[in-house]
């Protein structure tokens, strides 16, 4: 399997698939998952001529179990390390729930060059928690609810996260798929129980309010109105307001895991951005889409 060994001893595991000369999409999953979660993405740009990526987060997937660096930082230099190993430039960084975290933190930090848009779906920034600057946020008590579930049954929370919450299947009339519900436990279940329970923290407690400032590429923000995990209201129009080259897409109706549920819809609007004209420096561009998807 291609890995590569990081400045700390953790072997992270990737995909890398089509032309080298062609540009790249770099893929970053959301909690507890791994790179499969973006198969369908990745066949997609594949067909459309691009260099598609996608790693297995420290932790997660195939790569190692470990039990330090579990937080965003570290995420952050572990895609800095594999981007530089693979000589990744102009690349489109795109990252959902967790992973749209991750993707804040590195392109705020990335070398010139490195990166030229990014795309946040589902993400956890600005941050998820309440507190006295963010009273909108998350309560802590509903973190501690994963943690405590997590330590005392994993196999058993990833089965209810995604058999309710996570793609929507817990509303009135929802089309649920066995496959996807076992493909989302199986994927949480290959990585590590410490990493995982670390992870909660990273993603619920991580402000990237200063990241989303700093970042200087156009950056795409999707969001469906009935996520049920990152709540809409508390994030992306957040997000939005912060990047200076943001545009926001709302989905109404769309869950939390929308790239799998709707990825025909998801996989158009990027394919739109990345082949579309860079915002103006002086611009930001808020797009809501009022009609209900097909």
């Amino acid at each position: 399997m291609p890995t590569i060994i990081t400045r700390d001893g953790t072997e992270i595991f990737y995909k890398d698939w089509g032309p080298k000369d062609a540009q790249p999409i770099v893929f970053h999953h959301g909690w507890p998952l791994s790179a499969d979660d973006w198969d369908n993405q990745m066949l997609f740009f594949l067909g459309k001529g691009f260099r598609v990526i996608a790693h297995d987060r420290r932790g997660h997937g195939r790569s190692s179990q470990t039990d330090s660096g579990n937080e965003m930082d570290t995420y952050a230099a572990d895609v800095a390390e594999l981007a530089a190993r693979l000589d990744l430039r102009d690349a489109i960084h795109i990252g959902h729930s967790t992973g749209g975290g991750e993707v804040a933190r590195y392109v705020a930090r990335a070398e010139p060059g490195r990166v030229a848009k990014a795309v946040l779906i589902g993400a956890v920034p600005p941050v998820m928690v309440k507190s006295d600057k963010n009273p909108g946020g998350t309560p802590i008590e509903a973190f501690d609810g994963y943690r405590a579930a997590l330590a005392a049954n994993r196999a058993q929370l990833y089965i209810d996260v995604p058999t309710g919450p996570f793609y929507g299947y817990n509303r009135p009339g929802a089309v649920v798929s066995q496959g996807v519900i076992d493909n989302w436990w199986r994927q949480g279940m290959m990585g590590g129980t410490k990493a995982h329970y670390d992870c909660i923290k990273a993603f619920s407690e991580t402000d990237f309010t200063d990241d989303l400032k700093a970042i200087e590429v156009p950056v795409l923000v999707m969001h469906g109105d009935d996520d049920q995990i990152v709540p809409y209201a508390d994030s992306a129009p957040l997000s939005a307001a912060l990047l200076k080259h943001g545009k926001l897409k709302t989905y109404p109706g769309l869950p939390h895991g929308m790239c799998t549920t709707h990825a025909d819809i998801i996989n158009a609007d990027l394919l739109e951005f990345i082949r579309g004209e860079e915002t103006a420096p002086e611009d930001k561009i808020v797009i809501h889409l009022t009609a209900e998807p097909a």
